[in-house]
């Protein structure tokens, strides 16, 4: 596979003189995919001249995405084509709902995008264990992952919010739009069982909690085929 080229984003006004109705089927359109008239122009006229766009790599990750993530997941209705949310339920008392929103980044020189994990909940008790989780999984990634990165993962962590910075597909050679969603997924997936591991032993000793965590971890990125992303 070939990684997709997308040109540095420079953008200009121009003029153009086009007919009522071709206006109207335009307008039509870009409210239907939730974009702009002006953003859903540049992209039938790059398709048209096969050129790569943002927009256009978006598109593909969100696609492997929502092919690959499954009944266990539920999509949240898209605010922008550049954020794509899922919520997944978690079998724990009060029957919280973990967010998952991944935003992509117009510029990928540096990361491809963000990641942030919450917790629809007030209640004290869930919030303190997701900070928790959040602690291990944050001191396991920058054990396992800054060798094949190259550096150590960016993150912020607020009350109940975790926030991970996305970043090229460290073990692939060359990767296209849908390899990147192939990853992202993968990667969802993976943090997904943790967090619901985590919860089914959290009456263990805080050893155990850990120990537990950490295997499944390592399962997850040692897994045949896993991208580190």
């Amino acid at each position: 596979m070939q990684r997709e080229e997308v040109r540095p984003v420079k953008k200009s006004i121009y003029s153009l003189v086009l007919s009522d109705d071709v206006i109207y089927e335009i307008d039509r359109m870009a409210y239907e995919q939730g974009t702009s008239r002006s953003n859903l122009i540049n992209q039938i006229l790059a398709e048209h001249v096969s050129l790569a766009t943002p927009e256009m790599r978006n598109r593909d990750i969100f696609l492997s995405l929502e092919q690959l993530m499954g009944e266990t997941f539920q999509r949240m209705n898209p605010s922008s084509d550049s954020i794509f949310s899922l919520r997944s339920p978690l079998r724990f008392k009060y029957k919280p709902v973990i967010r998952y929103q991944l935003e992509l980044y117009r510029d990928t020189s540096q990361a491809v995008g963000n990641l942030r994990i919450s917790l629809r909940s007030q209640n004290r008790q869930l919030l303190d264990l997701l900070n928790q989780f959040f602690r291990i999984w944050m001191q396991l990634e920058n054990h396992y992952l800054p060798q094949a990165l190259g550096h150590n993962v960016n993150y912020t962590c607020e009350d109940g919010r975790l926030k991970r910075e996305l970043y090229h597909p460290a073990n692939l050679p060359a990767f296209s739009g849908e390899d990147v969603g192939n990853a992202i997924a993968d990667y969802i997936r993976g943090l997904d069982h943790c967090i619901k591991v985590y919860f089914a032993h959290v009456q263990d000793p805080p050893a155990s909690l850990t120990a537990v965590v950490e295997q499944e971890y390592r399962k997850m990125i040692y897994h045949e085929g896993f991208v580190i992303i």
